[in-house]
């Protein structure tokens, strides 16, 4: 039997980020047959933006060898003792927009974004032009993600370990939900 119960605690996390003013619309969970690497993956949106534009999609991976580790520090400190918040695994958050047919400029909204993400949601903003035909102007699609470490450690307690964050990401969306309409070209 395993240490942590990371099933618990993605069905836990899917229950708390109603709490913070999401829906969740799907759920998949991946185990990679050869290295039993694990991941999980949530399909979710702001609750008042059911309609779009709006998709986020949260991941959080797990390597065996990760899980060893952290098993080998419970161990290690045995019943009476906390193990270590340096076993961490990643918790990844993407937002996407459909292509927009006005790009905003990237270096301010990469700044503002910074802003709202703080220290809590490192955010990148990156871009992609598309082009259906060589004679079409490109539609920009542009990427939004967000990565944190999560100590096993505060999973393994019980402990909060994604408020401040999931607090981060219903700014971020409301954010971008508020100048969507013009980027897209519906103003």
């Amino acid at each position: 039997m395993a240490v942590i119960d990371l099933q618990g605690f993605v069905a836990d996390l899917k229950d708390h980020v109603s709490e913070h003013g999401f829906h969740v619309h799907d759920e998949r969970h991946f185990i990679e047959t050869y290295t039993n690497r694990q991941t999980w993956e949530v399909d979710l949106h702001p609750d008042h933006a059911c309609s779009g534009p709006l998709d986020m999609h949260v991941a959080i991976e797990v390597d065996p060898r990760t899980l060893i580790e952290f098993e080998d520090e419970v161990v290690r400190v045995g019943e009476d003792g906390e193990p270590g918040d340096t076993i961490r695994i990643p918790f990844t958050v993407s937002f996407a927009l459909p292509p927009l047919a006005i790009s905003p400029d990237l270096l301010v909204l990469a700044t503002d974004l910074a802003g709202i993400g703080g220290t809590d949601l490192p955010l990148d903003v990156s871009a992609v032009d598309g082009f259906a035909a060589v004679t079409d102007a490109p539609e920009r699609a542009i990427s939004i993600v967000g990565k944190v470490e999560v100590p096993l450690s505060r999973i393994f307690m019980g402990q909060e370990v994604l408020c401040d964050v999931l607090d981060r990401c219903q700014q971020v969306g409301e954010f971008l939900l508020d100048r969507a309409p013009a980027w897209l070209g519906d103003l």
